[in-house]
C-alpha cells in the first residue's frame, strides 16, 4: 500500500509551499522536463497533448474570423530589428544573436526571433501595393526565444511555444476592431475551453507592448493570489508599418498608410491550468483540454470476463468520440487510481465482476471524487453529460475564487492592509503617473496595475498614492 501513494507523497502541499507544489505537479504529471539549456523545456507527451488541444481550439476560432496560417523564418537581420526604435528598445535585453555561420563570422548579426512583427512588415513592404491586397490577416504557430534571467516551466521560459497573429488593414477603425475581436476570441477560449475566469482590459501606458498604441490583456488569478498575464492583443496604429515603408494605393490612386495589429497566446496557458485547477493530488484538467477524458480501470481484472467487458467498453466509447484509454497493467488498483488523479484525467470508469452482473459501471469525477453509478446501456451518452458538468463546475469554482479575491481601496492604508489580509486583486484609482505606481508597488510588496477598468464608475476621484485627480481605475495585483 505504501507504493500506491507514492505519487501523491511526492507532491508538496499546495498551501504549504505553492511554488514547490507547482514544480512537483509539473514533474510528477510528466508535462515537461528541463533541457540542457537553462530555460528551455522538453515538452513531454502529456504536456504537448494539452497544447495540441488548445492549439486546435484556437485555430478553429481564428479561422472562423478569417485568419490564415503562414510560416516565416526564425532569423531576423539586425538592420530589420532596428527599424522600429521602441520595439528594439523593448526587446534588446532579451535578444539572442547568431554571429557565425559555421566558423565564419556573419557580416550582419541575426536575431533569433523574440516575436515576428519585423519579419511580417518586411514581407508586406515588398508585397502590398494596392487596396486590393488588404487586409492581411495572418497567424503562425511557432516557438520564440527571449533570454529571460529567471525561468519557470511554462510560466517564463527562454524558448516557448505560442501563436502570433499579425494583421494590416486599410483603416484605423478596421485594425482597431480586429485588435478587440481577437482579444474577445482569447477571452472566449479561456472561459469556455480552459474553464478559467479572469479580469481583462487595456494595459496602462507604460505597460503596453513595445511599439504598440494599445495593449489589451487577460489577467487570470492563480490559487496563490498572484495574477498571470495570460494573453494579449496589440494595436500598433500606422507607426510600425510606416517605419517599414508599407504603403498602398487606394481607390483614388492615392498613397496611404496601413494599420497593424498583433496578438499572442503561449504555453503559459498550461501553467494557468495547473495553478487555477490543480490540487494536492496533482493535475486537474478541464475536460475540453484533457488529452484523455476518461480512463477505464478494470477491478479484479484477473477474473473471467472482466478484461473482455472493459475492452468492449473501450471500443464503444472510442466509437462515440471520446478520448479514452484503459489501464490493464499489473499495477495495483490503488496505484492506478492515484496515477489517474495525478495526471488530471477528468473521469475514471471502474468496472468489476459485480458491476458486470448489474450491467453498470461506476464513474468517478476527478474534480470532486464523486462516484456516479451509470448503466452500461447509457454510458456512451451519460459520460458526455458528466464531462460537461465537470467543465462548468470547474469554471464556477474558479469564478467564485476570483470574485472572493477582488477588493477595493481608496487610501494607501487600506491598500496595504488589503494586500496583507487577502490574496488577489484590489480596485483602486490612480493618476496615471508610473512613479506613483512604483511607490504603491514598494509599499504593498509588489502590487502593480494589471489592467485598467473602463466600464465602471470610479470609487474615488483621487489617486491612491499622491491624491491628485484620478485618471484611471485599475485592478492592482502581484503577478508572475
Amino acid at each position: 500500500m505504501a507504493n500506491e501513494k507514492k505519487l501523491v507523497k511526492n507532491i508538496t502541499s499546495r498551501d504549504e509551499n505553492f511554488a514547490q507544489w507547482y514544480t512537483d505537479v509539473v514533474r510528477e504529471a510528466e508535462l515537461c522536463d528541463y533541457s540542457s539549456v537553462k530555460g528551455c523545456l522538453n515538452y513531454l507527451p502529456n504536456g504537448y497533448a494539452i497544447w495540441e488541444l488548445i492549439q486546435a481550439d484556437l485555430d478553429r476560432r481564428f479561422k472562423e474570423t478569417g485568419v490564415e496560417n503562414v510560416c516565416l523564418p526564425m532569423l531576423i537581420p539586425e538592420s530589420l530589428l532596428e527599424k522600429e526604435a521602441d520595439h528594439i528598445e523593448g526587446f534588446a535585453p532579451e535578444v539572442a544573436w547568431v554571429t557565425h555561420g559555421g566558423m565564419e563570422r556573419l557580416q550582419e548579426r541575426l536575431c533569433i526571433r523574440p516575436t515576428s512583427e519585423t519579419l511580417f512588415c518586411d514581407l508586406w513592404a515588398k508585397t502590398v501595393k494596392s487596396y486590393r491586397d488588404l487586409p492581411k490577416v495572418w497567424n503562425q504557430w511557432n516557438s520564440v526565444l527571449r533570454w529571460e534571467k529567471t525561468t519557470r516551466p511554462f510560466l517564463r521560459s527562454r524558448e516557448f511555444l505560442w501563436q502570433e497573429g499579425h494583421t494590416i488593414h486599410a483603416t484605423y477603425e478596421e485594425a482597431e476592431a480586429r485588435t478587440i475581436q481577437m482579444f474577445h476570441v482569447y477571452e472566449d477560449c479561456y472561459r469556455e475551453t480552459l474553464a478559467i475566469p479572469f479580469v481583462s482590459g487595456r494595459k496602462a501606458e507604460h505597460e503596453k507592448f513595445a511599439g504598440a498604441q494599445d495593449t489589451y490583456t487577460i489577467e487570470a488569478l492563480m490559487h496563490d493570489g498572484k495574477a498571470l498575464q495570460s494573453a494579449t492583443s496589440h494595436f500598433f496604429g500606422s507607426g510600425f508599418p510606416d517605419a517599414f515603408g508599407i504603403k498602398y494605393l487606394d481607390k483614388n490612386n492615392q498613397l496611404q498608410s496601413v494599420y497593424e495589429t498583433s496578438w499572442g497566446w503561449s504555453t503559459r496557458s498550461i501553467g494557468a491550468i495547473i495553478m487555477v485547477h490543480g490540487d494536492d493530488s496533482g493535475l486537474v484538467l478541464p475536460p475540453h483540454v484533457a488529452p484523455v477524458e476518461c480512463r477505464i480501470i478494470p477491478i479484479a481484472q484477473h477474473k473471467e470476463g472482466v478484461l473482455e467487458r472493459a475492452d468492449a467498453l473501450l471500443d464503444e466509447l472510442k466509437k462515440a468520440g471520446y478520448r479514452v484509454k484503459i489501464d490493464d497493467s499489473e499495477k495495483s488498483t490503488g496505484w492506478k487510481f492515484s496515477e489517474q488523479e495525478m495526471l488530471g484525467i477528468p473521469t475514471r470508469i471502474e468496472i468489476g465482476p459485480k458491476d458486470i452482473e448489474k450491467n453498470q459501471v461506476v464513474v468517478v469525477r476527478r474534480d470532486t471524487r464523486e462516484k456516479i453509478v451509470v448503466s452500461l446501456d447509457e454510458i456512451a451518452v451519460k459520460l458526455r453529460e458528466i464531462l460537461e458538468t465537470i467543465q462548468q463546475d470547474m469554471y464556477n469554482r474558479a469564478e467564485k475564487f476570483l470574485n472572493d479575491h477582488i477588493d477595493t481601496a481608496t487610501t494607501m492604508d487600506e491598500m496595504v492592509e488589503k494586500f496583507k489580509a487577502n490574496r488577489g486583486f484590489v480596485k483602486a484609482c490612480w493618476c496615471g503617473d508610473p512613479e506613483c505606481e512604483g511607490e504603491v508597488k514598494y509599499a504593498t510588496g509588489g502590487a502593480a496595475t494589471r489592467c485598467l477598468i473602463e466600464d465602471e464608475e470610479f470609487i474615488s476621484d483621487k489617486c491612491i498614492w499622491c491624491g491628485k485627480p484620478a485618471k484611471h481605475m485599475a485592478y492592482w495585483g502581484k503577478s508572475y
